[in-house]
């Protein structure tokens, strides 16, 4: 048992399915038992805070367009490596 009352392989199954659970891929019941979960255990509760975080930024990340400069870079440089690996 951990400090918080949760065995390790608790927490290693509900850290497995908040992933899940931030997509909202599971059904009511599994949600209410990750939700009760997260009620219940500070650590898990910080890592979901921080995976909703993550996917929050990558989110927002998404939906911006990079420079045009940067782009023509990464095509250069994608170009670059097909050349190396068909001459290769």
């Amino acid at each position: 048992m951990s400090e918080h009352g949760h065995s390790n392989e608790d927490c290693a199954d509900y850290l497995e399915r908040i992933v899940y659970f931030l997509d909202n891929e599971l059904d009511e019941a599994d949600c209410s038992a990750v939700r009760v979960h997260l009620d219940e255990c500070g650590p898990c509760l910080e890592k979901y805070d921080l995976q909703r975080t993550v996917k929050a930024v990558v989110a927002r990340s998404c939906t911006e367009s990079a420079p045009d400069g940067l782009r023509e870079r990464v095509r250069v440089q994608i170009r670059a490596v097909q050349v190396q690996i068909t001459e290769g």
